[in-house]
């Protein structure tokens, strides 16, 4: 068999693989360790609704595992034409900060080549970011892997989404905040200006979302993402090829 089918089917495999974890399992487990855990579920920490705190977790179970299995041919087919264009690893995996700051391990699929200077250092994201990989970013299919993390229970289809670990220390209290809930797949600031808006525009929805956390707030979010997707609008800030970086708050 070829190398390439091998790591077709292993991405497939390891997708459907975990997909195949008990929802009911993983939410049980999570509603026992939540008071160990979660240091933000005391008298002053976000408050949990109803829809928050016992549907939105197995509602996300249930459809990112459907999506991983209706999307699987999509999955291998992407990951193979990865591993021809690009070469491996197939994914990009980054630690990320969760929900109260947890880092944990993000999946997306790779959208740049590993091309170095003379001194071995990383060239700049325009140069590495290929013509297929802006292609695939502006499709957001690099971003279903992280099907993965929702199942596994890092992530939300909802929520915040996951920056970088350096910029914990940037945030001021307010825009902390965005981390007492899970990051998400999409959220409210990604159907709203996604990469089109400053950083303190979307930190300021982020924290309107952990706010307003509610079943129809999350469906409306869900429909209007799937739209902007279809429409590939505001795949990139205005200033540069990816997202311009986060220097903290002014």
């Amino acid at each position: 068999m070829k190398r390439s089918t091998k790591i077709l089917l292993k991405t497939v495999g390891a997708i459907i693989g975990v997909s195949g974890t008990s929802a009911v399992v993983a939410f049980v487990k999570e509603r026992i360790e939540e008071k160990k855990e979660d240091p933000l579920d005391t008298e002053l920490a976000h408050r949990k609704g109803f829809y928050e705190r016992f549907l939105k977790r197995p509602q996300d179970c249930f459809l990112a595992t459907g999506a991983a299995l209706v999307f699987s041919p999509i999955l291998g087919g992407t990951a193979l034409i990865v591993k021809l264009k690009l070469g491996t690893p197939v994914l990009f995996t980054q630690e990320r900060p969760g929900k109260n700051g947890k880092i944990f391990k993000l999946y997306k699929f790779r959208t740049m080549t590993d091309a170095r200077d003379a001194d071995g250092n990383l060239m700049p994201d325009e140069v590495r970011l290929t013509s297929f990989g802006k292609k695939l970013r502006s499709s957001s299919l690099d971003e279903l892997p992280e099907l993965i993390n929702i199942i596994k229970g890092d992530m939300a289809v909802v929520g915040p989404r996951p920056l970088l670990v350096q910029y914990l220390p940037l945030y001021n209290a307010d825009q902390a905040r965005r981390h007492e809930v899970k990051p998400g797949l999409t959220g409210y600031a990604q159907s709203n200006g996604r990469n089109a808006i400053t950083w303190e525009d979307k930190f300021n929805k982020d924290v309107y979302y952990v706010d307003h956390v509610g079943f129809l707030m999350d469906w409306s979010i869900v429909l209007h993402t799937f739209t902007l997707v279809l429409r590939r609008e505001n795949i990139n800030s205005n200033s540069a090829v990816t997202c311009c970086e986060y220097k903290g708050s002014k």
